[in-house]
């Protein structure tokens, strides 16, 4: 995806808030962990973030889609791109620090660009960004640990589970690409929203049960701030960042997402990371760097161009 918008002072305030929102998220989830099943809290995340979302699409008098068929895909867009990847990176959590897994979700951008090499004929993998993606990749090996990998243990497939919550992400941004050219952006995300806690709520609800109501303050907190603002604010302002500034501009959340969460998990949660997760973060920002091009392009004296990035 390219653009040649301008990132403003005020898109880059959206872009530092959006960071510090999606940041933050995963320091939220290790603290709902404590006490609330994996199911429950995507239930709760997706299922508020529904109600909040519906409510700000009525009272905006938004179009919605007339086509059954539009529903439809949005309904299944909701379930790859957000009930999925949500269950995913939230049981990968149980295990990987929060820091860690904000790393390994920054290979969203990563995917997105080597899914939509594959549909489109506009998205080619050029040498700079057969360039990128090796480099991402290499981060992504780097941060997981290819010998932690070999063990096939608990820790293993946890992190294995975030990386293929990035892979979900990608393919959503694919398929909503082909799928939902005539839907605005807001009324989509609402869709999918919906798809996935019509999905979530019924699944936590037989596997887990009615949610206790005496939950401590703090994990309260955490579940309110996920679904409200980590999601559906958050969405909300994502899609008004790809509206002012390009979706290449707020591909620049993803560099964001992993520091801020990494300083949140070491100060609320007393985490540590091991060096290698830091040396794939590196490498992952390097590759994120060289797929938007502007920076290696103005070193060369060529022209920019952008590629877009990921969310968690």
């Amino acid at each position: 995806m390219t653009s040649q918008v301008s990132l403003t002072p005020r898109a880059l305030g959206l872009v530092v808030l959006l960071g510090l929102i999606w940041g933050a998220s995963y320091t939220a989830t290790a603290v709902a962990l404590d006490e609330v099943g994996v199911q429950t809290i995507v239930a709760i995340r997706t299922g508020g973030a529904c109600l909040v979302l519906w409510a700000w699409i009525l009272a905006s008098g938004a179009p919605l889609p007339r086509r059954l068929a539009d529903w439809a895909i949005l309904l299944a867009l909701g379930v790859i791109g957000n009930a999925l990847p949500f269950t995913f990176i939230t049981w990968g959590q149980m295990t990987v620090p929060s820091g860690l897994a904000a790393i390994l979700n920054a290979a969203t951008a990563i995917f997105g660009v080597l899914i939509a090499a594959i549909f489109f004929r506009d998205e080619r993998l050029t040498r700079q960004r057969v360039l990128g993606v090796a480099i991402g990749l290499t981060g992504v090996i780097t941060a997981l640990g290819p010998a932690q990998l070999l063990a096939l243990d608990l820790t293993s497939l946890a992190q294995l589970a975030l990386v293929a919550a990035g892979l979900c992400y990608g393919a959503t941004g694919a398929l909503g690409r082909v799928a939902l050219r005539s839907v605005a952006p807001q009324v989509a995300a609402t869709g999918m929203m919906t798809g996935a806690a019509l999905t979530l709520v019924p699944l936590a609800l037989l596997t887990e049960g009615l949610p206790e109501a005496h939950f401590t303050g703090h994990v309260w907190l955490a579940l309110v701030y996920s679904a409200v603002i980590a999601t559906a604010v958050a969405y909300l302002i994502y899609y008004r960042l790809i509206a002012t500034a390009g979706a290449g501009n707020a591909g620049f959340v993803t560099l964001l997402v992993a520091p801020v969460s990494i300083v949140l998990g070491a100060i609320m949660l007393h985490e540590s990371l091991p060096l290698r997760a830091y040396a794939g973060f590196a490498l992952l920002a390097v590759a994120l760097v060289v797929l938007d091009g502007r920076l290696p392009r103005r070193l060369l004296g060529r022209p920019a161009g952008v590629a877009g990035g990921g969310r968690p």
